[in-house]
C-alpha cells in the first residue's frame, strides 16, 4: 500500500498529514511511531489524518509520535487547516472536530501562510505557589522561571510528567521565563517524551497562566510568545475566573511531499 503525505510544521512543531477522506488507512501505534521515528522513519512529533466529518469540513485525527492517539495539538489544527487549503476542501476558513469538540480556523495570509485557530474555552486555572495547572484541550503544568535558555527542560519535564497527581495519562510541562513584555517558553511533551520546538496547548496555556499571575502586558488580551521554533500569539478573554475567544496564531508552513510504502 502506498500512501501520500505532507510534512508541515509550526513554529518547528512538525507533523506527517495524510488525507483519509475514504477513510481506508488503518495503522498500528507500533508502525506510527516508525514513521515519526527521526532515524528509521520520516521523522515527526506526530501524524495526523485527515478524515471527513458530517456537518463539518473535515475530522483531525492525531497521533504523538509514540503511536498513540493524542488530545488536542494546537499547533497541528493550524497545520491541517493549512493542508485542507491545499487539497481544495476549504478557501481561507475552516470549522473541524478534533479530540477536545468542535474548532474554527482562518487564514490570515498565504505567504507566509499564517493560520488563526480557535482553541477550547478554559473553564478554570489552579493556582499553586510554584506552577499553574489548566487544560487547553491537553493538559498543561506552566512553572515561571528565571533561566529558561538554560533549564534542564527535558529532565525536570519527565520528572514532572510522571508525577502521581496527572496519572494516568501525565501532564505537558512548560517553562516560561519573562522579559519584558513578552514570555519565552520551552516545553517538554507527553506523548513525544522529550522536548519539542513549540507546542500549541502549551503556549496557550502559558498566556493564560500569565494573566493569572498578574502579569500587565501593552495590549491586554493578546500575549506574544516566543519558542525555540518561532514566534506565536495568543488572544485571549478572561471571563468568570476562566477565558473564553481564545485564538492561537501562527505560521504553518509546509516542508515536503512524499510517498510512504507500507
Amino acid at each position: 500500500m502506498k500512501i501520500l503525505f505532507e510534512k508541515y510544521h509550526g513554529t518547528g512543531n512538525d507533523f506527517i498529514l495524510v488525507d483519509d477522506r475514504e477513510n481506508r488507512i488503518e495503522l498500528s501505534a507500533s508502525r506510527i511511531a516508525e514513521i515519526c521515528h527521526r532515524r528509521f522513519g520520516i521523522g515527526a512529533d506526530g501524524l495526523i489524518l485527515l478524515r471527513n466529518a458530517a456537518g463539518f469540513d473535515f475530522e483531525m485525527n492525531y497521533f504523538n509520535s509514540d503511536g498513540l492517539p493524542g488530545s488536542m495539538c494546537g499547533n497541528g489544527g493550524r497545520c491541517i487547516t493549512a493542508f485542507a487549503k491545499s487539497l481544495g476542501i476549504i478557501t481561507n476558513r475552516a470549522m473541524f472536530i478534533a479530540s477536545d469538540g468542535v474548532h474554527t480556523a482562518e487564514i490570515l495570509s498565504t505567504d507566509p501562510i499564517i493560520v488563526k485557530l480557535k482553541m477550547a474555552d478554559v473553564k478554570s486555572v489552579e493556582s499553586n505557589p510554584d506552577f499553574f495547572f489548566l487544560n487547553t484541550g491537553s493538559p498543561h503544568v506552566v512553572r515561571f522561571i528565571q533561566d529558561v535558555e538554560h533549564t534542564d527542560v527535558v529532565s525536570i519535564g519527565r520528572q514532572i510528567r510522571n508525577q502521581e497527581r496527572y496519572k494516568p495519562g501525565g501532564a505537558n510541562v512548560n517553562f516560561v521565563e519573562i522579559r519584558g513584555t513578552e514570555l519565552y517558553v520551552r516545553t517538554y511533551e507527553r506523548g513525544v517524551e522529550d522536548e519539542t520546538l513549540s507546542c500549541g496547548t502549551g503556549v496557550t496555556a502559558a498566556a493564560l497562566a500569565s494573566v493569572k499571575k498578574g502579569l500587565a502586558f501593552p495590549v491586554n488580551g493578546i500575549r506574544h510568545l516566543h519558542t525555540p521554533g518561532g514566534l506565536l500569539k495568543v488572544h485571549y478573554t478572561e471571563l468568570n475566573g476562566g477565558f473564553v475567544d481564545v485564538f492561537l496564531e501562527g505560521p504553518a508552513l509546509k516542508v515536503f511531499s512524499g510517498q510512504l510504502e507500507l
